[in-house]
């Protein structure tokens, strides 16, 4: 069985390098692709870069005193997403990984839990500046759709 299933994916390898060979434009079509792909890369960027430049500390740190925590949304992806428990178990950890590589931010003393995309950001940090920096490490990892931060400034 295993042979048989070899020889097809060889044989079908084999029928993709024959059509790319034989096919003038397949080239052209991939460099087509590529640049297309880039230009959205490019697209994404810059649209995520507007998105986090307009969170100030001065704002966070208004919001936080008023209400006791800091609520910021990504536009784009509120309510888009279906997020499953997998989903948020990647989320969370790849902040918590982001948190743990900040020299300024403690994995340990802040706590994220993530549900359908919304993330919770708990504990204390030593300035309003961390926190933005906090909110601004969990909004910008893929999955993320809204970021609340309840985090504390200790004193």
């Amino acid at each position: 069985m295993k042979t048989l299933l070899l020889l097809l994916i060889v044989i079908g390898l084999g029928l993709g390098i024959y059509w790319y060979y034989n096919n003038p434009d397949a080239d052209q079509r991939l460099k087509s692709a590529r640049s297309q792909m880039s230009n959205g890369v490019e697209e994404a960027r810059s649209k995520v870069s507007e998105t986090f430049s307009n969170i100030d500390t001065d704002q966070i740190k208004d919001e936080l005193a008023r209400t006791g925590r800091v609520v910021r949304k990504k536009t784009e992806e509120a309510g888009e997403k279906i997020v499953d428990a997998t989903a948020d178990a990647r989320v969370t950890a790849a902040i918590k990984t982001k948190l743990a590589r900040d020299p300024d931010l403690s994995a340990l003393s802040i706590s994220v839990n993530t549900t359908q995309g919304k993330v919770t950001l708990s504990g204390t940090v030593a300035s309003h500046a961390l926190i933005k920096r906090a909110i601004d490490l969990a909004l910008q990892t893929d999955g993320a759709s809204e970021v609340v931060s309840t985090l504390q400034v200790k004193n």
